[in-house]
């Protein structure tokens, strides 16, 4: 049996090395208490809650001072005390409202009471009432989702070692064989693998374009050092893993891909601060802005029938005189009005198009109205989710109204048993966790991955969950180990207007058997 997992996030002394880019778990994602993703096959019935933005006004009385998450996961529980329900956690560095006085005690602190709703122990390595506390200006720069990504991305095409703090020339010379050659040959390359490939991503949130890599390596620029790693300072150890007794703490492989929250030049050399402040040079990575592929709505872009060329090579085709004859080739991801008639040509399936012509099944996937509506659609408004494996689509609905569509990519074996190969498990599910992002991980041999801060996670069934992917733009093509892999602004907008609700400053959010139903079927 394939056996992967996915982790709370800990950067590991060394990062596996990834093949294909491909990820998803299959063991259980979350703790129990987070339902464990249980099928709701017999309780699909039940209204499903409309989705909403939860919010805590910032005037709201109840909420007047703050809280500053310490630990890598400040968990929220139902009551004040441990003992209660998880119902999700805050990540290092999150500030958010709360109330002005304890609820109770725990051990090495208090319970406060946070927005909208939970509580959080203010243990020392936890939580803080000093929304002063320099964390919480170290990581200032919190996932933005309203980016395509919420962190900046870069995968490793050259591995070398992760650092605990920025290294002086001479400590990365000693850590990286021919370290002067190497920039020299970067420098010079015009290959996407080169310095000026992409220079202004990696200044995401500075509001200048970047200077050239050149000139700060011949300058011995320091530009844009944060406080938490000024004067060979080791940063906040918000993972466990930066201990500050080495200035080398781990070593990347090839494809690892990292999430950044900000970049800063020492000694004229370009790093990469990572989401828990680790530091890798840009001068490995290739930056990733991920696939800008997006979804229609429903029926503002297009109503159905419709369908989405998913490949390269498609074209259109007229039946006269009893042939088929090309008529133009159609570019990938075009949208094609359909009248919903289909013929077989050559003992394959072709859709008919609203200007009299045919497109193959083999090159487009087809979108149509549910033709019988489940039980727990009827008349209740509730979002859920229809993903179909054999056309590789999404479509999201209201009740019985279709809003949303597109194309996803599902496990690679596609309808083969999900025990023992790379397939999406079928049937329906309650999404029942959400992590603004998440690591998922498999140590299985052969298989070895590490991927970084994957974005949008929604779980909703043990360790298979929709998500997005920024290290492809195969989106139609099955390629997952079996959790269904979306476009970043896709996977953007189904998190947002899925139940449960993520809550503002949380990074993720727990609530088993209520969340938004999601029927994955042939």
């Amino acid at each position: 049996m394939l056996r992967l997992r996915a982790k709370p996030m800990r950067a590991p002394l060394v990062l596996f090395a990834l093949a294909t880019l491909v990820a998803c778990s299959k063991r259980d994602a979350a703790s129990s208490d987070a339902g464990g993703g249980a099928s709701v096959a017999a309780s699909a019935s039940a209204s499903a809650s409309a989705a909403s933005s939860v919010t805590a006004p910032a005037s709201d009385p109840r909420f007047p001072s703050r809280i500053v998450a310490l630990a890598w996961e400040t968990k929220v529980y139902s009551k004040a005390g441990d003992a209660s329900k998880v119902l999700g956690y805050l990540r290092a560095g999150a500030v958010v409202p709360a109330a002005s006085a304890p609820t109770a005690s725990c051990t090495g602190g208090s319970w406060y009471a946070i927005a909208p709703y939970g509580y959080v122990c203010t243990e020392a390595s936890n939580a803080t009432t000093n929304a002063n506390h320099d964390l919480a200006r170290a990581l200032s720069r919190r996932a933005d989702p309203n980016e395509r990504l919420p962190y900046m991305y870069g995968v490793v095409r050259r591995p070398g070692p992760l650092y605990g703090r920025l290294p002086t020339r001479v400590e990365a010379a000693a850590a990286e064989v021919d370290l002067e050659a190497r920039i020299k040959d970067w420098l010079a390359a015009t290959s996407e693998d080169g310095a000026a490939f992409r220079t202004d991503y990696w200044m995401r949130g500075k509001g200048r374009p970047a200077p050239p890599p050149s000139t700060l390596w011949e300058a011995k620029t320091n530009e844009d050092i944060p406080f938490y790693l000024e004067n060979a300072r080791f940063p906040f150890d918000v993972s466990g893993t930066n201990k500050g007794s080495a200035v080398v703490i781990g070593a990347t492989k090839n494809h690892n891909g990292l999430a950044l929250v900000d970049t800063a030049v020492f000694e004229g050399r370009r790093y990469g601060i990572t989401s828990d402040l680790l530091v890798f040079p840009v001068d490995r990575m290739r930056p990733i802005e991920g696939s800008a592929f997006k979804g229609v709505k429903i029926p503002e872009d297009i109503d159905f029938p419709f369908a989405i060329v998913r490949r390269e090579g498609c074209e259109m085709f007229k039946y006269e005189n009893h042939r088929l004859t090309k008529v133009k080739d159609v570019a990938r991801r075009a949208i094609i009005k359909l009248t919903g008639h289909k013929s077989f040509f050559h003992g394959k399936m072709h859709y008919a198009t609203a200007d009299g012509m045919y497109v193959p099944d083999s090159h487009a996937s087809f979108f149509d109205r549910v033709k019988k509506m489940p039980k727990w659609a009827k008349g209740t408004g509730g979002h859920w989710i229809d993903v179909s494996i054999g056309k590789q689509t999404l479509v999201a609905y209201e009740g019985e109204r279709a809003v949303f569509a597109t194309l996803v990519s599902s496990g690679e074996a596609g309808l083969e048993d999900p025990e023992t190969s790379k397939s999406t498990k079928t049937g329906v599910f309650r999404i029942h966790t959400k992590h603004m992002t998440t690591t998922m991980a498999s140590n299985i041999v052969g298989e070895e991955f590490e991927l970084k801060d994957i974005p949008y996670v929604q779980y909703f069934e043990a360790g298979y969950a929709l998500h997005a992917a920024y290290w492809h733009d195969d989106f139609g093509t099955p390629r997952s180990h079996g959790c269904i892999n979306m476009s970043p602004e896709d996977a953007k907008w189904l998190f947002q207007w899925t139940e449960p609700a993520l809550p503002p400053g949380w990074h993720s959010v727990r609530k088993a058997l209520t969340g938004s139903t999601v029927f994955v079927h042939p």
